[in-house]
């Protein structure tokens, strides 16, 4: 009552976000997973199952994960296998993953892919 949203109608507003996955980031999980595949074909399926969860552990709780920056709202979720970080903007209506790196790869990477404006 009194106009104030309670926990069940925020709760339903996460469960309600898009994932959207842009071609960047498609592009940074192709690259690796042929690396991994020209290493060991097996392993190319063990990454992209493992970013499928990282990026699935953000959308399920993605305020768990570190916020990066404020606006646009970036945090980073980490895969737990492989050394990569998913970097996603969080928005009211989706979760935006921009790109997948390395965790070698420096930060201006991840910074020079942000969408400021949608």
């Amino acid at each position: 009552m009194g106009g104030r949203p309670s926990a069940d109608s925020s709760q339903t507003a996460l469960m309600t976000r898009r994932l959207i996955i842009r071609a960047q980031a498609e592009a940074d999980i192709s690259q690796a997973a042929l690396w991994y595949h020209n290493q060991l074909p097996r392993l190319a399926e063990e990454f992209m199952a493992e970013v499928d969860a990282a990026i699935g552990r953000a959308v399920a709780n993605p305020f768990l994960y570190r916020r990066l920056r404020r606006r646009p709202e970036v945090r980073r979720v980490l895969t737990r296998r492989f050394p990569y970080r998913v970097f996603f903007v969080l928005r009211p209506d989706a979760i935006v993953v921009f790109r997948v790196l390395h965790a070698a790869r420096h930060d201006r990477e991840w910074r020079t892919s942000v969408v400021l404006k949608e």
